[in-house]
């Protein structure tokens, strides 16, 4: 069997090094072939250095791709076409693991039972939490890229998250790629390309399995823990659902292009978010409001969209 690990970096040198050494130092069975190809999204740093004193550490383990077109979506869909791998994993440039990652991770995909597989995401703090983070709600850690259905593995019901998955290499063939209008690039921190490709293959009918013992550790340092960070990500993953899910076709009413219930669920959170005196419920209110923000502006973005692609092709005589 044949795996090949996928890492998209961009202009973090001084993090991806240690990442390198956790994921060079894997352990897997003699009969598996794997490399790990890492693929530079035109990073302005010492990104190709740091890549190339693995590769002359580790000869035959790393392969270096630079990919100019920047954008995650535009890297990891430059890695698949460069895979050489049967089981394609994907890793980012900024969590530790210990050395049975990769084979938990793949092992369940070698039978052909499964099309993918998803690790568990844990945070590693490097200070406190402060005390509006929600640290206890299912979602409340998903800006900082945690994933935990707890220590039992299972069939996913959900997508994985883009730090820690594995899928056959074929699922590619099939479903294309990852969507490039969705996914971090200079400009926009829209995201949702990891989570969006495994919902479309759980909507085909793919099997998808949780595998706990697959564990990653994402760094969570003081400038994530910020409320401008948290603000901005879930007005970012508002956009995103809306870009990736479109606007509801069973709205009829509208305003500028906007359903009517938006606006309504935005005035809700933002009474809720005004009266609110606990620390953790009042900055849970304000982030329903930028999410609400957030939807609103891709409805009427998409709206504008459409209405300007209409004129287009029926122009007025």
């Amino acid at each position: 069997m044949r795996v090949t690990v996928i890492l998209c970096t961009y202009n973090r040198c001084s993090l991806l090094a240690k990442t390198l050494e956790c994921v060079a130092s894997q352990i897997l069975p003699v009969s598996t072939e794997w490399e790990i190809l890492v693929i530079d999204n035109n990073s302005s740093d010492q990104t190709c250095a740091v890549v190339e004193d693995f590769r002359r550490r580790h000869p035959g383990r790393f392969r270096y791709i630079f990919e100019p077109q920047q954008g995650k979506s535009q890297a990891l869909n430059a890695g698949i076409r460069e895979a050489r791998g049967d089981i394609l994993a994907f890793v980012d440039d900024d969590v530790t693991m210990g050395a049975t990652w990769l084979q938990y991770l793949t092992e369940s995909l070698q039978g052909g039972q499964w099309a993918g597989a998803g690790g568990r995401i844990l945070p590693l703090w490097t200070c406190s939490p402060p005390p509006w983070l929600p640290v206890h709600e299912r979602y409340g850690l998903a800006p900082l890229a945690m994933f935990d259905l707890g220590p039992e593995a299972r069939p996913l019901t959900e997508p994985p998250f883009g730090t820690n998955m594995a899928f056959q290499r074929g699922v590619f063939a099939r479903y294309v790629g990852f969507r490039t209008d969705l996914g971090p690039r200079p400009g926009s921190e829209i995201r949702n390309e990891d989570t969006e490709f495994g919902l479309r293959l759980l909507k085909a009918g793919e099997r998808l399995r949780y595998e706990p013992s697959a564990l990653v550790y994402h760094s969570v340092s003081a400038s994530r823990l910020q409320k401008r960070y948290f603000l901005r990500w879930w007005l970012d993953k508002a956009r995103a659902d809306v870009r990736e899910f479109g606007i509801p076709a069973d709205s009829t009413w509208l305003i500028a292009g906007v359903p009517l219930y938006l606006f309504r669920r935005l005035a809700m959170w933002t009474i809720r978010w005004m009266i609110a005196t606990d620390p953790r419920r009042r900055f849970g209110s304000r982030l329903k409001v930028w999410a609400g923000i957030g939807a609103i502006k891709e409805c009427y973005r998409l709206s504008n969209d459409a209405k300007r692609q209409e004129a287009r092709h029926n122009p007025r005589s």
